[in-house]
């Protein structure tokens, strides 16, 4: 078997990118999309060849008409298959947004209808259940990167240091 027929028959994996943006209060950038239910971090599918960076800045650019200062990687999140949906592996850079830039957001209407600022405290409100544990995994982390398996710290999962 030659090396490209042998890498063609591995599987593959979904990938997103997100970008958690917070302004000056600490309050999160969420957007509503038109085609589905709930609020979410701007961001979406990476496309193929692309990274996980330079999707979320695309993204960032095709949903708010902007590119986000992001100064890091917030979380690495396995998000496990549901339904019709493969596993997706989600990367989420974190960054600040200044109120001049909250003002100038530009949505495309095909594909957003709103967008919001909420309190930590509001999240739950407004995010799905996957989204609100992911935020709340890594808003309580204090900038610490985290990976995490469905919105949570897989904590059970991970070796212990030294253990064998």
């Amino acid at each position: 078997m030659s090396d490209a027929a042998f890498f063609a028959s591995l599987p593959r994996t979904r990938g997103a990118a997100s970008a958690l943006l917070l302004d000056e209060h600490d309050r999160v950038l969420l957007v509503k999309p038109t085609y589905k239910a709930g609020w979410f971090l701007p961001g979406g599918v990476i496309e193929q060849g692309e990274s996980p960076l330079a999707a979320c800045l695309r993204e960032c650019m095709e949903e708010l008409g902007l590119v986000p200062d992001l100064d890091g990687i917030a979380c690495f999140d396995w998000a496990p298959p549901e339904g019709e949906i493969d596993a997706t592996n989600v990367w989420v850079f974190a960054g600040r947004i200044s109120a001049g830039q909250v003002a100038r957001i530009a949505l495309p209407p095909d594909e957003l209808s709103d967008h919001r600022l909420v309190t930590r405290a509001e999240i739950p409100d407004f995010a799905p259940p996957h989204i609100a544990r992911r935020l709340e995994s890594v808003l309580a982390a204090d900038g610490r990167t985290l990976y995490l398996e469905d919105g949570t710290h897989p904590r059970a999962a991970l070796p212990r240091p030294g253990a064998r």
